[in-house]
Protein backbone atom coordinates (compact mmCIF):
# COMPACT_ATOMS: atom_id res chain seq x y z
CA UNK A 1 0.00 0.00 0.00
CA UNK A 2 1.51 3.47 -0.91
CA UNK A 3 1.58 6.20 1.41
CA UNK A 4 -1.52 8.04 0.23
CA UNK A 5 -4.84 5.78 0.13
CA UNK A 6 -7.37 5.91 -1.99
CA UNK A 7 -10.90 4.35 -0.96
CA UNK A 8 -14.05 4.31 -2.65
CA UNK A 9 -17.40 4.79 -0.21
CA UNK A 10 -20.66 3.49 -0.88
CA UNK A 11 -23.68 4.50 1.25
CA UNK A 12 -27.51 3.80 0.61
CA UNK A 13 -28.48 3.35 4.15
CA UNK A 14 -31.73 5.16 3.81
CA UNK A 15 -33.01 7.67 1.05
CA UNK A 16 -29.59 9.44 -0.25
CA UNK A 17 -27.76 7.05 -2.79
CA UNK A 18 -24.01 7.90 -2.73
CA UNK A 19 -20.69 7.91 -3.92
CA UNK A 20 -17.18 9.10 -3.30
CA UNK A 21 -13.16 8.75 -3.12
CA UNK A 22 -11.46 10.02 -0.11
CA UNK A 23 -7.14 10.14 0.11
CA UNK A 24 -5.73 9.79 3.20
CA UNK A 25 -1.77 10.10 3.52
CA UNK A 26 0.98 9.16 5.97
CA UNK A 27 0.37 11.62 8.50
CA UNK A 28 -3.56 10.64 8.18
CA UNK A 29 -4.81 14.20 6.99
CA UNK A 30 -7.58 13.19 4.40
CA UNK A 31 -8.84 14.75 1.32
CA UNK A 32 -12.24 14.42 -0.39
CA UNK A 33 -11.63 13.72 -4.01
CA UNK A 34 -15.57 13.61 -4.97
CA UNK A 35 -18.58 13.29 -3.20
CA UNK A 36 -21.74 12.62 -5.20
CA UNK A 37 -24.94 12.58 -3.77
CA UNK A 38 -28.69 11.90 -4.41
CA UNK A 39 -31.26 12.93 -2.94
CA UNK A 40 -34.71 10.88 -3.05
CA UNK A 41 -36.43 13.89 -1.14
CA UNK A 42 -39.11 13.91 -3.97
CA UNK A 43 -39.61 10.46 -4.31
CA UNK A 44 -40.49 10.43 -0.51
CA UNK A 45 -42.48 13.68 0.33
CA UNK A 46 -45.77 11.81 -0.98
CA UNK A 47 -45.81 9.91 1.80
CA UNK A 48 -44.09 12.01 4.64
CA UNK A 49 -41.83 9.96 5.13
CA UNK A 50 -39.24 7.38 3.94
CA UNK A 51 -40.70 4.66 1.97
CA UNK A 52 -38.02 1.74 2.12
CA UNK A 53 -38.94 -0.56 -0.61
CA UNK A 54 -39.55 3.15 -2.35
CA UNK A 55 -35.95 4.06 -1.33
CA UNK A 56 -34.06 0.53 -2.20
CA UNK A 57 -35.36 0.56 -5.69
CA UNK A 58 -34.06 4.18 -6.12
CA UNK A 59 -30.58 2.79 -4.86
CA UNK A 60 -30.77 -0.15 -7.54
CA UNK A 61 -31.55 2.04 -10.43
CA UNK A 62 -29.01 4.99 -9.56
CA UNK A 63 -26.07 3.88 -7.86
CA UNK A 64 -23.69 1.86 -10.49
CA UNK A 65 -24.09 5.39 -12.28
CA UNK A 66 -23.11 7.84 -9.40
CA UNK A 67 -20.38 5.40 -8.52
CA UNK A 68 -18.61 5.71 -12.41
CA UNK A 69 -19.38 9.57 -11.74
CA UNK A 70 -17.36 9.48 -8.47
CA UNK A 71 -14.47 7.92 -9.91
CA UNK A 72 -14.73 10.32 -13.00
CA UNK A 73 -14.99 13.22 -11.18
CA UNK A 74 -11.36 11.70 -8.94
CA UNK A 75 -9.50 10.78 -11.90
CA UNK A 76 -9.65 7.04 -10.87
CA UNK A 77 -10.25 3.65 -11.84
CA UNK A 78 -10.41 1.17 -9.75
CA UNK A 79 -7.08 -0.64 -10.26
CA UNK A 80 -5.99 2.91 -8.69
CA UNK A 81 -8.31 2.41 -5.15
CA UNK A 82 -6.32 0.50 -2.05
CA UNK A 83 -9.98 -0.51 -0.44
CA UNK A 84 -13.55 -0.43 -1.44
CA UNK A 85 -15.81 0.66 1.91
CA UNK A 86 -19.71 0.48 2.30
CA UNK A 87 -22.30 0.98 4.88
CA UNK A 88 -23.45 -2.33 6.01
CA UNK A 89 -25.59 -1.09 8.99
CA UNK A 90 -27.43 0.21 10.64
CA UNK A 91 -30.37 1.75 7.85
CA UNK A 92 -33.14 -0.04 6.44
CA UNK A 93 -32.14 -3.38 5.42
CA UNK A 94 -33.14 -3.12 1.88
CA UNK A 95 -30.82 -0.07 0.84
CA UNK A 96 -28.13 -1.49 3.00
CA UNK A 97 -28.03 -4.50 0.88
CA UNK A 98 -27.73 -2.58 -2.15
CA UNK A 99 -24.72 -0.52 -1.32
CA UNK A 100 -22.92 -3.37 0.55
CA UNK A 101 -23.41 -6.32 -2.49
CA UNK A 102 -22.31 -3.23 -5.19
CA UNK A 103 -19.03 -3.10 -3.01
CA UNK A 104 -18.33 -6.69 -2.78
CA UNK A 105 -18.53 -7.13 -6.70
CA UNK A 106 -16.23 -4.32 -6.94
CA UNK A 107 -13.86 -5.14 -4.34
CA UNK A 108 -13.74 -8.93 -5.83
CA UNK A 109 -13.83 -8.15 -9.14
CA UNK A 110 -10.66 -5.54 -8.67
CA UNK A 111 -8.63 -7.47 -6.35
CA UNK A 112 -9.40 -4.52 -3.41
CA UNK A 113 -10.20 -5.24 0.21
CA UNK A 114 -13.65 -4.63 1.69
CA UNK A 115 -14.30 -2.59 4.30
CA UNK A 116 -17.77 -2.74 6.04
CA UNK A 117 -18.51 0.45 7.43
CA UNK A 118 -20.34 0.89 10.76
CA UNK A 119 -23.06 4.16 9.18
CA UNK A 120 -22.38 6.02 12.83
CA UNK A 121 -18.72 5.33 12.68
CA UNK A 122 -18.84 7.55 9.87
CA UNK A 123 -20.62 10.51 11.18
CA UNK A 124 -18.03 9.73 14.28
CA UNK A 125 -15.01 10.15 12.33
CA UNK A 126 -15.91 13.04 9.66
CA UNK A 127 -13.83 15.48 11.77
CA UNK A 128 -10.89 13.84 11.21
CA UNK A 129 -11.40 14.01 7.65
CA UNK A 130 -10.89 17.99 8.19
CA UNK A 131 -8.87 18.22 10.37
CA UNK A 132 -6.54 16.94 12.79
CA UNK A 133 -8.63 15.80 15.93
CA UNK A 134 -6.97 13.28 18.23
CA UNK A 135 -8.51 10.76 20.72
CA UNK A 136 -10.74 10.67 22.81
CA UNK A 137 -13.22 13.19 22.18
CA UNK A 138 -17.04 13.86 22.68
CA UNK A 139 -19.78 13.07 19.58
CA UNK A 140 -22.99 14.12 20.04
CA UNK A 141 -24.86 12.50 17.11
CA UNK A 142 -28.30 14.14 16.46
CA UNK A 143 -29.99 12.94 13.53
CA UNK A 144 -33.70 11.13 12.53
CA UNK A 145 -32.57 7.83 13.50
CA UNK A 146 -29.99 8.87 16.48
CA UNK A 147 -29.69 10.82 19.23
CA UNK A 148 -27.17 9.84 21.50
CA UNK A 149 -23.63 10.93 23.48
CA UNK A 150 -20.29 8.63 22.98
CA UNK A 151 -16.77 9.22 23.59
CA UNK A 152 -14.69 8.23 20.87
CA UNK A 153 -11.56 6.79 22.14
CA UNK A 154 -10.44 5.32 18.71
CA UNK A 155 -11.27 3.97 15.50
CA UNK A 156 -14.12 1.14 16.57
CA UNK A 157 -13.75 1.94 19.93
CA UNK A 158 -16.64 3.73 21.58
CA UNK A 159 -18.32 4.28 24.98
CA UNK A 160 -22.34 5.50 25.05
CA UNK A 161 -22.68 7.58 27.89
CA UNK A 162 -26.44 8.91 26.91
CA UNK A 163 -28.77 7.80 23.98
CA UNK A 164 -32.75 8.12 23.60
CA UNK A 165 -35.45 6.64 25.14
CA UNK A 166 -38.04 6.84 22.41
CA UNK A 167 -37.58 8.98 19.45
CA UNK A 168 -34.59 10.67 18.27
CA UNK A 169 -34.75 14.46 18.21
CA UNK A 170 -34.53 14.34 14.14
CA UNK A 171 -38.06 12.37 14.50
CA UNK A 172 -39.09 14.56 16.69
CA UNK A 173 -38.91 17.85 14.62
CA UNK A 174 -40.26 15.90 11.23
CA UNK A 175 -42.94 14.71 13.96
CA UNK A 176 -44.38 17.84 15.01
CA UNK A 177 -43.91 19.72 11.16
CA UNK A 178 -46.83 16.67 10.60
CA UNK A 179 -48.71 17.77 13.11
CA UNK A 180 -48.61 21.37 11.85
CA UNK A 181 -49.59 20.14 8.19
CA UNK A 182 -45.59 21.03 7.11
CA UNK A 183 -44.11 19.34 4.24
CA UNK A 184 -41.28 16.56 4.53
CA UNK A 185 -38.83 16.37 5.37
CA UNK A 186 -40.01 18.99 8.60
CA UNK A 187 -37.19 19.87 10.39
CA UNK A 188 -35.74 22.52 8.22
CA UNK A 189 -39.28 24.04 7.64
CA UNK A 190 -39.67 24.08 11.76
CA UNK A 191 -36.88 25.87 12.03
CA UNK A 192 -37.62 28.29 9.43
CA UNK A 193 -40.92 29.37 11.04
CA UNK A 194 -39.50 29.13 14.37
CA UNK A 195 -37.77 32.38 13.40
CA UNK A 196 -41.35 34.68 12.82
CA UNK A 197 -42.50 32.86 16.39
CA UNK A 198 -42.38 33.61 19.73
CA UNK A 199 -40.90 30.85 21.53
CA UNK A 200 -42.48 32.06 25.63
CA UNK A 201 -45.87 31.55 24.09
CA UNK A 202 -46.62 27.70 24.80
CA UNK A 203 -44.16 26.18 28.31
CA UNK A 204 -43.43 23.00 26.52
CA UNK A 205 -41.83 20.96 28.86
CA UNK A 206 -37.90 20.13 29.14
CA UNK A 207 -37.74 16.26 29.27
CA UNK A 208 -35.03 14.97 31.63
CA UNK A 209 -33.77 18.09 32.53
CA UNK A 210 -31.73 17.88 35.46
CA UNK A 211 -31.13 14.36 35.66
CA UNK A 212 -27.94 13.15 35.96
CA UNK A 213 -27.64 10.66 33.53
CA UNK A 214 -27.41 11.78 29.63
CA UNK A 215 -30.13 9.92 27.87
CA UNK A 216 -32.75 11.86 26.17
CA UNK A 217 -36.79 12.04 25.79
CA UNK A 218 -38.48 13.80 22.98
CA UNK A 219 -41.85 12.08 22.79
CA UNK A 220 -43.84 13.92 25.96
CA UNK A 221 -42.30 16.78 23.96
CA UNK A 222 -44.19 15.62 20.89
CA UNK A 223 -47.69 14.84 22.98
CA UNK A 224 -47.01 18.23 24.74
CA UNK A 225 -47.03 19.90 21.10
CA UNK A 226 -49.81 17.98 19.80
CA UNK A 227 -52.35 19.17 22.73
CA UNK A 228 -51.78 22.25 22.34
CA UNK A 229 -51.87 21.83 18.24
CA UNK A 230 -55.56 20.27 19.55
CA UNK A 231 -56.77 22.73 21.26
CA UNK A 232 -55.92 25.60 19.15
CA UNK A 233 -58.46 23.53 16.59
CA UNK A 234 -57.69 25.97 13.51
CA UNK A 235 -54.37 27.28 12.87
CA UNK A 236 -53.63 30.55 12.23
CA UNK A 237 -50.17 31.46 10.55
CA UNK A 238 -48.97 33.04 13.94
CA UNK A 239 -50.25 29.95 15.78
CA UNK A 240 -47.96 27.68 13.85
CA UNK A 241 -44.89 30.17 14.00
CA UNK A 242 -45.34 30.64 17.88
CA UNK A 243 -45.54 26.45 18.44
CA UNK A 244 -42.44 26.13 16.12
CA UNK A 245 -40.54 28.61 17.90
CA UNK A 246 -41.92 27.19 21.62
CA UNK A 247 -40.95 23.92 20.91
CA UNK A 248 -37.49 25.01 19.58
CA UNK A 249 -36.77 26.94 22.51
CA UNK A 250 -37.49 23.81 24.65
CA UNK A 251 -35.33 21.34 22.47
CA UNK A 252 -32.41 23.91 23.16
CA UNK A 253 -32.81 23.93 26.65
CA UNK A 254 -33.05 20.62 26.62
CA UNK A 255 -30.25 20.08 24.56
CA UNK A 256 -27.92 22.49 26.81
CA UNK A 257 -28.94 20.21 30.09
CA UNK A 258 -28.16 17.39 28.58
CA UNK A 259 -24.46 18.61 27.15
CA UNK A 260 -23.79 20.05 30.55
CA UNK A 261 -23.79 16.17 31.81
CA UNK A 262 -22.38 14.20 28.79
CA UNK A 263 -19.29 16.74 29.37
CA UNK A 264 -19.53 16.34 33.55
CA UNK A 265 -19.06 12.65 32.59
CA UNK A 266 -16.66 12.82 29.59
CA UNK A 267 -14.12 14.59 32.32
CA UNK A 268 -14.53 12.38 35.25
CA UNK A 269 -13.61 9.47 32.70
CA UNK A 270 -10.99 11.81 30.67
CA UNK A 271 -9.08 14.53 33.11
CA UNK A 272 -5.99 14.16 30.91
CA UNK A 273 -8.24 15.84 27.93
CA UNK A 274 -7.30 19.76 29.16
CA UNK A 275 -9.32 20.85 26.00
CA UNK A 276 -11.45 18.32 24.67
CA UNK A 277 -12.93 18.64 21.13
CA UNK A 278 -17.32 18.45 20.86
CA UNK A 279 -18.23 17.15 17.73
CA UNK A 280 -21.70 17.36 16.81
CA UNK A 281 -23.10 15.61 13.67
CA UNK A 282 -26.06 14.03 12.00
CA UNK A 283 -28.27 16.05 9.75
CA UNK A 284 -30.01 18.21 12.66
CA UNK A 285 -26.31 19.65 13.30
CA UNK A 286 -27.24 22.20 10.99
CA UNK A 287 -30.36 23.98 12.96
CA UNK A 288 -29.05 27.42 14.07
CA UNK A 289 -30.48 28.03 16.91
CA UNK A 290 -29.17 24.07 18.21
CA UNK A 291 -25.91 25.54 16.83
CA UNK A 292 -25.37 28.39 19.09
CA UNK A 293 -26.47 26.39 22.03
CA UNK A 294 -23.08 24.16 20.81
CA UNK A 295 -21.50 27.61 21.07
CA UNK A 296 -21.97 28.66 24.57
CA UNK A 297 -21.64 25.43 25.97
CA UNK A 298 -18.13 25.24 24.15
CA UNK A 299 -17.17 28.44 25.71
CA UNK A 300 -18.58 27.75 28.75
CA UNK A 301 -17.22 24.36 29.49
CA UNK A 302 -13.55 25.13 28.05
CA UNK A 303 -14.60 22.61 24.32
CA UNK A 304 -13.30 22.70 21.05
CA UNK A 305 -16.69 23.19 19.19
CA UNK A 306 -16.22 21.54 15.26
CA UNK A 307 -19.86 20.77 13.34
CA UNK A 308 -18.89 19.78 9.80
CA UNK A 309 -20.48 21.39 6.58
CA UNK A 310 -23.84 20.39 6.51
CA UNK A 311 -23.05 18.16 3.05
CA UNK A 312 -20.95 16.37 5.99
CA UNK A 313 -23.68 15.77 8.38
CA UNK A 314 -26.14 14.52 6.11
CA UNK A 315 -25.70 11.01 4.93
CA UNK A 316 -22.69 11.14 2.44
CA UNK A 317 -20.39 8.52 1.41
CA UNK A 318 -17.29 10.59 2.05
CA UNK A 319 -17.65 10.34 5.64
CA UNK A 320 -18.29 6.37 4.71
CA UNK A 321 -15.28 6.48 2.77
CA UNK A 322 -12.94 8.10 5.38
CA UNK A 323 -14.18 5.84 8.09
CA UNK A 324 -12.63 2.59 5.51
CA UNK A 325 -9.72 4.75 5.01
CA UNK A 326 -9.22 4.83 8.99
CA UNK A 327 -10.01 1.24 9.45
CA UNK A 328 -7.87 0.30 6.22
CA UNK A 329 -4.92 1.97 8.07
CA UNK A 330 -5.37 -0.50 11.14
CA UNK A 331 -6.02 -3.46 9.09
CA UNK A 332 -9.21 -3.65 9.88
CA UNK A 333 -11.29 -5.20 7.13
CA UNK A 334 -13.61 -7.48 6.08
CA UNK A 335 -14.81 -10.86 4.41
CA UNK A 336 -16.70 -10.92 1.64
CA UNK A 337 -19.45 -12.62 3.57
CA UNK A 338 -19.71 -9.47 6.03
CA UNK A 339 -24.02 -9.24 6.66
CA UNK A 340 -26.22 -6.14 6.12
CA UNK A 341 -27.55 -4.84 9.40
CA UNK A 342 -30.37 -3.20 10.41
CA UNK A 343 -29.01 -2.25 13.55
CA UNK A 344 -25.74 -2.24 14.63
CA UNK A 345 -25.12 0.14 17.86
CA UNK A 346 -21.22 1.74 17.67
CA UNK A 347 -20.97 0.17 21.65
CA UNK A 348 -22.30 -3.09 21.62
CA UNK A 349 -20.97 -3.40 25.07
CA UNK A 350 -23.40 -1.23 26.16
CA UNK A 351 -26.91 -2.54 27.10
CA UNK A 352 -30.17 -0.86 25.03
CA UNK A 353 -32.05 1.41 26.78
CA UNK A 354 -35.50 0.53 26.10
CA UNK A 355 -38.17 3.45 26.25
CA UNK A 356 -41.27 3.05 23.75
CA UNK A 357 -39.31 3.56 20.74
CA UNK A 358 -36.63 1.42 18.97
CA UNK A 359 -32.83 2.31 19.45
CA UNK A 360 -29.96 0.87 18.38
CA UNK A 361 -30.92 0.93 14.58
CA UNK A 362 -31.63 3.82 11.95
CA UNK A 363 -35.03 3.55 12.67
Amino acid sequence: MTSRTLILGIETSCDETAAAVVARDGEGRGEILSNVVLSQLKDHAPYGGVVPEIAARAHVTHLDRLIAQAMAEAGLNYNDLDGVAATAGPGLLGGVIVGLTMAKAIALASGKPLIAVNHLEGHALTARLLQDVKFPYLLLLISGGHTQFQVVEGVGKYHRLGTTIDDALGEAFDKVAKLLGLGYPGGPQVEALARRGHPQRFDFPRPLKGRKDCNFSFSGLKTAVREVVNDLGTLSDQDVADVCASFEAAVAETMADRLKMAVHQFRTAHPEVPNPALIVAGGVAANQKLKAVFERAAALHGLQLIVPPAKLCTDNAAMIAWAGAERLALGLTDEMGAPARARWPLDAAQAPVYGSGKLGGKA
